[in-house]
């Protein structure tokens, strides 16, 4: 039933006027949901004509929507799945860093969110300052950008040095990775919460999706002034 501003699944009420009211269709959080639901959540959206991205989705999420939705894209390490009907522009630049190679997959759901909603996306992975000159080799690459991505688990020490280096936003994402006594990724949210560097926002333990979300309107202010 469409009510012509959500579509009424009964077990979802879908938001399709999303983007007219903030400029970015809805994302499917797949986490939780049967194979059945989302079925019916992507081909409600497909009809509608919309791009959709599911955040959090399984591989045996993917394999079933695959098997009735083939256009359909996943990145395993991201755990998104997308379905674009209408073409991206890609503007602007946001640099997605990582501590180490363990905080990938959440900075690879931030890169994914980001280029679904209209940015391009460099990567700048293990840089962690435990081998700070590492940072320094890349550190004039990624102040090309209109927005940084700093994302680390352990103590999540590489957000507040990245802001420290640079005149442009950064958004400071904590991840889980990490020894007992980073409890969950609660010592680097901490660490980034009391960080003394001026002009860093800091999104929820391995909210790898807000991060990207912000990250991409913020670049997209930014890149669409320059024009």
């Amino acid at each position: 039933m469409n009510n012509k501003n959500y579509i009424d699944l009964e077990f979802a009420k879908l938001d399709i006027e999303r983007t007219k009211r903030r400029g970015y269709s809805e994302a499917v959080f797949c986490e939780c949901k049967t194979d059945l639901q989302l079925l019916e959540i992507f081909n409600a959206f497909k009809e509608n004509g919309s791009n959709v991205i599911g955040t959090r989705a399984s591989l045996s999420q993917y394999e079933f929507l695959k098997s009735k939705l083939p256009e359909i894209k996943y990145n395993k390490d991201a755990k998104i799945i997308t379905l674009v009907q209408n073409p991206i522009q890609k503007i602007g630049e946001i640099a997605v860093c990582t501590g180490g190679t363990g905080d990938i997959p959440i900075a690879e759901e931030a890169a994914e969110t980001a280029q679904f909603f209209g940015s391009n996306v460099k990567k700048y992975y293990d840089i962690g300052i435990a081998g700070i000159h590492r940072l320094f080799d890349k550190i004039d690459e990624i102040k090309k950008a209109n927005v940084i991505i700093a994302t680390a688990g352990m103590e999540g020490a590489l957000a507040g040095v990245l802001t420290g280096m640079v005149d442009i936003p950064v958004i400071a994402l904590p991840t889980s990775v990490g020894y007992g006594t980073s409890f969950k990724g609660l010592s680097a949210l901490l660490t980034m919460l009391n960080s003394c560097a001026e002009g860093m926002t800091v999104v929820n333990i391995d909210n790898g999706f807000n991060a990207g979300y912000s990250a991409n309107q913020i670049n997209r202010l930014i890149a669409g002034g320059r024009k």
